[in-house]
């Protein structure tokens, strides 16, 4: 079957799918035009100028994939994307996101049947995954190629189109699980669809589609490789100095732990020697026992859409989107740093309370540092919300095509307080007065003030809007040789709202302890609109040559305006193949959060001696090596109001050819080149490495004894960067055999090179195969084999080794190991209306590769590329009503 003739069936899909499909099983349908994304004028022809990928809902659901950032997960060109699990212990508010290119994820445009969503407002650059209604899903579309005119030229990696069901008839149930064959983990799944009225007959359908997703969390300790921070034979030691039992540091000059001598608290915190002097030995917290490995999930969605023919080949329809998702994260309990303990405690070393003596001790005050254990985990409850109205008019009037529409879109994202957190007062108090013990469990009194202690509330309420109407219109002309010329124009105008509330009741209540990043946080409101126009032009030269040409202008109120034009062409000579390619330009203004982002606290990702009060990691006189030595530093970042508007310019240049029947293969290069562009162009080990040249940067107490925080800068405009890539997709179905039909599919992404510079006069720095960087080579493969009612598909998504974070010892530095895993699934569909489908995820029960990163607090891996869970058995049922 030849490149042209599949292009005239339907089928044509499969040619850029990302999973095979059925090719063959559709011999006969009628030439139809189609729109993808990435173009504006309908075609015959889906392998068109700009490459795009696309994956059909019934191939994600067959391999057992119960989210959409499971999916993007399949997609090689998606790298480096946010995910659940990342957000345990940091402030990025539940959100799921992806990232094309792994140029981050404000760089990439996720639509919903071609119009945005609202942002995730907690950083107001890319869409929550979690509001979109994987049950409603036809297929996702991926634009690969950067900037695009017709959705908005801030696409500078892509853009990704998620495309919901065109009609619903009848009623279905589906219901899943998930079980990980280790603790923790469990997913389950209920899915209800049921719709009326047929298009052609009746003139209307209507439909709606509901979806409840959960997952159980996954403590760190439930797996061995993550279960501890402190792992020697790596160089590892993710350890702090704010402990239980509580170390101490007294007036004169003694640093100390009465637990010491027992042990401390074993395995959750262990014995550090002292030095035969003033420090008698110390304890050290292993934090990572007490984090989530994966966050407790739950995403609710509902999806409805009626479409009406009104006659003439008119339609209107309305959609309506709502989503409601939770991720609930735990980390180690607060750190209470500078509570002061006097002699009349019962609880002073050596006292009425039992606490063992120390030696050297004569009665003078002590600063204490004591994590509170008994208080149990810090846990925060992240809700988000996504609200979407659309109604859609479209038709033919005089030989044009047009749609219009208004899009209405609401993002709302809370975070709450809900375990663990204390009232500072209350425990400065309870330490100063004798009440609480920090040496040791508490008595009664001891609990009941620690109990009322609890902090509980909200402390976030953010909020992003997205307002718009759109219209175009698309017609096809005669031209000198006979061949039609697709011309079409639009327009959109939009008025995007962040704002972001903090209750400061309830964070006033932790400002001494920081025990939220969001402390010295402020209020923040910004708005802005934006106009824009587009056009395109598809030519076709000869009846081999096609060219196009397009352009957008953008308006925006905050940030200027922008001209981007686009030129392409494909040229298909013979039926076995064609070529193609781009160049285009792109404009990106600071999102509205980069702009007006709050101040957030946070602390270092290792653990660094103060440079100033603990040079070489011995603490100066008066200087309490508790919070100053081998500790996580606190810092302080937020948006710049004066950011600049990136720049880009794309280019691919691809070929796709079938050798023979039911064989196809297809490669794209892709450069984007990025210029001005937001980031931090300062990371922590440069600013600490020379705390001479930046010492404007370090923030001390009013004595000069204890850090405040270290202003690690808010984002600036840094210099270029550059990523180019190869695309590969290959596709084969041979002959039918005796067993059944084979499909073999594979995708992958190398990267040949990723470069970024910190400034403008900067050198160039390669970003292959680093921890922060691309990585070199991602591939996801598939086999399925197909006989009548059954059928069976062994699938793999691999990643290669890259370079780790390696803030360790040079004697430990090393790679991270490539990652493997493999699926497989086994369908059937003998019995009516019942579709069962069952299988085993990670076949080989392979545990993520050990990785010594340490900005997320869990330990012994990479939570960004690897997951936790191990193998899991999955079952789904979806029973159909006629």
């Amino acid at each position: 079957m030849s490149v042209l003739n599949l292009r005239k069936k339907p089928l044509v899909l499969l040619l850029c799918s990302a999973f095979a499909g059925q090719v063959g099983a559709q011999e006969t349908a009628t030439v139809q035009k189609i729109e993808v994304t990435g173009s504006s004028i309908k075609r015959i022809d889906v392998e068109g100028i700009l490459p795009v990928t696309v994956v059909k809902a019934e191939e994600f659901i067959r391999k057992g994939m119960t989210s959409v950032e499971e999916v993007m997960g399949s997609l090689s060109m998606n790298m480096q994307s946010t995910t659940s699990s990342g957000n345990v212990g940091l402030e990025m508010g539940g959100k799921s996101s992806a990232n094309l290119r792994g140029l981050g994820d404000g760089r990439t445009l996720v639509l919903l049947n071609g119009r945005r969503l609202a942002n995730h407002p907690y950083d107001g650059a890319s869409v929550d995954l979690n509001a979109i209604p994987l049950s409603a899903l036809d297929r996702v579309e991926v634009l690969r190629d950067g900037a695009s005119h017709i959705y908005g030229t801030d696409a500078v990696a892509g853009v990704i189109n998620f495309i919901t069901k065109r009609s619903v008839t009848g009623t279905s149930i589906s219901v899943e699980t998930n079980i990980p064959q280790q603790t923790g983990g469990k997913e389950k799944r209920l899915n209800v669809s049921s719709g009326f009225g047929d298009l052609a007959k009746d003139g209307y359908n209507v439909f709606v589609v509901a979806d409840t997703h959960e997952q159980a969390r996954i403590r760190a300790t439930d797996r061995t490789f993550s279960s501890t921070g402190i792992l020697p034979a790596y160089g590892i030691n993710k350890t702090s100095g704010t402990t239980f039992p509580a170390n101490f540091f007294s007036a004169a000059g003694i640093t100390g732990n009465p637990g010491f001598a027992k042990g401390c608290d074993a395995p959750f915190s262990i014995p550090r020697a002292g030095d035969g002097g003033s420090n008698k030995g110390t304890c050290r917290q292993d934090y990572a026992r007490y984090v989530d490995g994966i966050p407790a999930t739950a995403q609710n969605t509902l999806f409805a859409k009626s479409i009406h023919a009104l006659g003439g080949e008119h339609f209107l329809s309305f959609e309506l989107l709502h989503a409601a998702s939770l991720n609930k994260n735990s980390i180690a309990p607060p750190p209470m740093t500078g509570l002061k303990m006097n002699s009349t405690s019962p609880w002073y070393p050596g006292g009425s309370g039992g606490v063992p003596a120390v030696a050297g001790l004569s009665g003078e005050d002590l600063n204490v540092s004591w994590r509170t254990t008994e208080g149990g985990r810090r846990e925060a409850t992240n809700r988000g919300k996504m609200d979407q109205f659309v109604v859609n008019l479209n038709g033919e009037v005089a030989g044009w095509s047009y749609r219009t529409g208004l899009n209405a879109a609401q993002m709302t994202v809370t975070e709450d307080l809900t375990d663990g957190y204390l009232i500072d007062q209350v425990i400065h108090s309870g330490v100063l007065n004798g009440k609480l013990n920090p040496f040791g469990i508490q008595d009664a009194t001891g609990r009941s003030l620690l109990a009322s202690a609890q902090l509980r509330g909200r402390v976030v309420n953010a909020q992003a809007k997205n307002l718009g109407v759109d219209g175009r219109l698309t017609k096809e002309f005669s031209s000198w040789n006979a061949l039609p010329i697709g011309f079409a124009i639009g327009i959109e105008a939009r008025k995007e709202e962040s704002e972001f509330t903090l209750d400061r009741h309830t964070l006033d209540q932790m400002m001494i302890s920081r025990a939220s990043g969001l402390v010295n946080a402020k209020n923040n409101f910004g708005d802005r609109h934006l106009s824009a126009m587009y056009t395109e032009l598809s030519i076709p030269a000869t009846t081999a040559l096609e060219l196009q040409a397009a352009a957008r202008y953008d308006k925006y109120s905050d940030a200027g305006s922008t001209f981007n034009p686009k030129l392409g062409f494909r040229y298909q000579p013979g039926k076995q193949w064609l070529l193609r390619g781009s160049a285009n330009s792109g404009f990106r203004a600071p999102t509205l959060y980069e702009l007006n982002g709050p101040v957030v606290d946070g602390i270092t990702s290792r653990q660094f001696d103060d440079p100033l009060l603990c040079p070489n990691g011995v603490a100066k006189p008066g200087v309490n090596p508790n919070i100053s030595c081998g500790m996580n530093l606190p810092t302080r970042f937020g948006g710049n109001p004066d950011l600049k508007p990136e720049k880009s310019k794309s280019y691919s240049l691809g070929f796709l050819v079938e050798p023979m029947t039911g064989f196809t293969t297809s490669l794209d290069y892709s450069k984007i080149l990025i210029s001005q562009t937001i980031g931090l162009n300062l990371v922590e080990d440069e600013i600490l490495a020379d705390p001479v040249k930046y010492a404007s940067r370090f923030h001390y107490n009013a004595s000069g004894t204890a850090l405040d925080y270290i202003n690690v800068a808010s984002l600036n405009n840094s210099g270029e960067r550059m990523t180019r890539a190869l695309d590969l997709t290959l596709q084969w179905r041979p002959p039918q055999t005796s067993l059944g039909w084979f499909d073999f599919w594979f995708n992958g992404t190398y990267v040949l090179r990723d470069t970024f510079q910190n400034t403008d006069d900067s050198p160039v720095q390669e970003n292959i195969a680093l921890y922060n960087g691309a990585t070199r080579w991602r591939h996801n493969a598939s086999a399925r084999l197909s006989s009548g009612a059954w059928s069976g598909t062994l699938s793999q998504r691999y990643s290669s080794s890259y370079l780790d974070q390696n803030q360790v010892a040079e004697a430990f530095r090393r790679e991270v190991a490539a990652y493997s895993i493999w699926t497989f699934s086994l369908n059937y569909t003998g019995w009516k209306n019942l579709n069962l489908s069952m299988g085993v995820k990670n076949l080989l029960n392979t545990d993520p590769p050990f990785s010594n990163q340490a900005p997320n607090p869990q330990s012994g891996y990479d939570p960004r590329f690897a997951d936790p869970i191990g193998r899991s058995f999955y079952m789904r049922a979806t029973y159909k009503f006629r």
